[in-house]
């Protein structure tokens, strides 16, 4: 239970460091991603500089020594004399018909003819090498030729050898074998010595602040990599953030504009809807003929509009068909009320019949334009539902004969004409434009421009 315990209070000890560390590398590298390159090289020629002052500080400055023991091999044996050493040879000419040569095997003296020696002389003598030898001496044979024995060194000599000559001869050979073995004695010596010298011992003296620029050096290096690739990841970060701010933002824009557009309709329909009853009333009294006809085009209005406000939650653009679908009743309606006040005029051809166009925006414009213009206007007017491919975009008109743009006493507030260009804005960006003139002879010219495209026949709605 105890060792449990242990456990969760050194893990819940690591993860608050962890978390502490991570606020503090998160800190540090946006600080980093927020200056110049030019002040991060500032700000690191000054660190350098000040980490070499405080180097040389106390108690930076003080000193230790490292004593390195150095390895010790084991002894190795002697080496033997030099090659060259043990292949030198002497040679020595006396000038008395004496030749003497030493080397590796020995001492070697020969007789050769002189013309100063005595004829009596033993001509086999002439030709008769003698032999020596280094070591223990042994006993001349008689008369055999003259024997010179040194400490050490037995040689014997041909018969009729000049015997103080020999010995002069022997005594220099003697001391050029004593003076090369010394040499080579010293130079095994020396050789041996040399191969089994102890090595010294080294000190190193250190300071306590030595590996303060090592990781000063480390650290730059380190910031200016958290540097880079942190920007990197800022930015990425703030580009994301960005994008999802402004969907976020567009999204609600949408949802505003549309709830605007259904309020807007809601408001609208049951106010025509009971007029238009109102009316069918009337003329079942006075004008059952044209009671029937309102009632057939209410009936038609009521299919084609009813769909239409599900249908603009879920979809963002309808066909064009579909609108017009809408307006042709509503404007028939409205002609049984207004009866020769209003002439209505739709100029669209079938092949625009499928073009893609924003849901309630069409039939918003008709209503204010009989709403503001026509209904104020006591004679009345005409009204005209256009479109037409302009620029490869789809132009669509609503123009009345009415008082004019904002002429009535009935002007609204221009917010339906609002929520249409930020419905624009929201579907086409700056590809789509809503534009208000005024007409020749009194009037208002309402054009939507949007951009062309055909919906094909699976996207329309059963």
């Amino acid at each position: 239970m105890q060792n449990t315990s242990t456990t969760s209070n050194l893990a819940g000890s690591w993860a608050r460091f962890s978390e502490r560390f991570l606020r503090l590398f998160h800190a540090y590298a946006g600080w980093l991603v927020s200056i110049t390159w030019g002040r991060f090289f500032f700000l690191s020629l000054i660190l350098i500089i000040s980490m070499g002052i405080i180097h040389d500080l106390p108690p930076l400055n003080f000193t230790y020594h490292e004593i390195v023991e150095p390895e010790v091999a084991p002894p190795k044996p002697p080496r033997p004399p030099a090659e060259v050493k043990r292949q030198k040879k002497i040679i020595m000419d006396k000038g008395d018909g004496v030749n003497i040569s030493i080397d590796e095997r020995g001492v070697h003296i020969t007789t050769a003819p002189a013309t100063s020696a005595p004829s009596s002389a033993p001509a086999t003598g002439a030709s008769t090498p003698a032999s020596g030898s280094v070591g223990a001496a042994s006993e001349p044979a008689a008369n055999d030729g003259v024997s010179v024995n040194l400490p050490g060194v037995h040689i014997k000599l041909p018969p009729g050898s000049d015997s103080e000559k020999v010995r002069e001869a022997i005594n220099e050979a003697k001391q050029e074998i004593k003076d090369a073995l010394e040499e080579a004695r010293r130079e095994a010596e020396n050789a041996f010595e040399e191969d089994n010298a102890a090595p010294e011992r080294r000190i190193i003296r250190h300071k306590i602040g030595d590996p303060l620029m090592p990781l000063t050096m480390w650290f730059l290096l380190i910031s200016a990599i958290i540097k880079i690739t942190y920007k990197g990841k800022v930015q990425a970060e703030a580009k994301a953030a960005q994008a999802t701010e402004v969907a976020e933002s567009e999204s609600l824009k949408r949802q505003v504009v549309e709830a605007r557009m259904a309020a807007m309709q809601a408001q609208v329909e049951p106010h025509f809807l009971f007029n238009t009853l109102a009316s069918i009333d009337h003329l079942i009294e006075t004008d059952p003929a044209r009671a029937s006809i309102m009632q057939k085009n209410l009936i038609a209005l009521l299919r084609a509009s009813m769909p239409t406000m599900r249908e603009a939650n879920a979809q963002s653009t309808r066909d064009l068909g579909r609108e017009l679908a809408v307006i042709r009743p509503y404007l028939e309606i409205l002609k049984v009320r207004m009866e020769e006040r209003l002439q209505t005029d739709v100029r669209v051809s079938d092949g625009l019949l499928s073009a893609e166009f924003p849901p309630m925006m069409l039939q918003s414009l008709v209503e204010n334009a009989i709403k503001h213009g026509l209904e104020p206007k006591a004679e009345g007017g005409a009204l005209t539902v256009a479109a037409e491919i302009v620029h490869g975009k789809l132009a669509v008109t609503v123009a009345d004969t009415g008082l004019g743009f904002g002429k009535a006493a009935t002007a609204g507030t221009g917010i339906g004409l609002s929520n249409i260009r930020e419905r624009l804005a929201l579907l086409y960006g700056g590809k789509a434009s809503l534009a208000i003139t005024e007409t020749a002879g009194g009037g208002t010219t309402v054009t939507i421009t949007v951009p062309y495209a055909v919906r094909s026949p699976e996207e329309k709605p059963q």
